[in-house]
C-alpha cells in the first residue's frame, strides 16, 4: 500500500486562505511583475523574429535573455519561499507538515536546477 503524500503548508498562509504567500514585501513584487512583464515582451519579439525568418544565432540570444529573466524571478520567489514559508513551517509545524515541506523544497530545486 503506497504512503499517503501530504501537502505541505505553507508557514505564510492562513489555514483556510488555500495556498496563498502572504509574506512577500511589497517592493519584490513589484519588481518581479515589471520583470515578467519584459519577459512578455521578449517573447512578443521573438515570435516576430520567428515570422520574419531573423538570423538564428540572433534568435537564441533573444531566447536565452528571456529564460534568464524568468531563472531571475524564480529565484526571487524561492528566496521570499525559504525566507518565509518554509522557515516558519519547519520552525512551527508538526513532524509530518516539516517532513512535507522538506520534500516540496526538494522537488523545487530539482525542477528549478534543470
Amino acid at each position: 500500500m503506497a504512503a499517503k503524500k501530504t501537502e505541505a503548508l505553507c508557514g505564510c498562509e492562513l489555514p483556510t486562505a488555500g495556498r496563498k504567500a502572504l509574506g512577500v514585501d511589497p517592493e519584490i513584487k513589484a519588481s518581479n511583475l515589471r520583470r515578467l512583464s519584459r519577459v512578455e515582451g521578449q517573447i512578443r519579439g521573438i515570435q516576430r523574429m520567428v515570422e520574419e525568418d531573423r538570423y538564428c544565432a540572433d534568435i537564441l540570444m533573444q531566447v536565452s535573455s528571456a529564460q534568464e529573466a524568468l531563472r531571475a524571478v524564480a529565484r526571487s520567489l524561492m528566496r521570499n519561499h525559504l525566507a518565509h514559508c518554509a522557515s516558519h513551517a519547519i520552525r512551527t509545524g508538526s513532524d509530518e507538515e516539516k517532513q512535507a515541506m522538506y520534500d516540496e523544497l526538494l522537488e523545487m530545486i530539482y525542477k528549478n536546477a534543470r
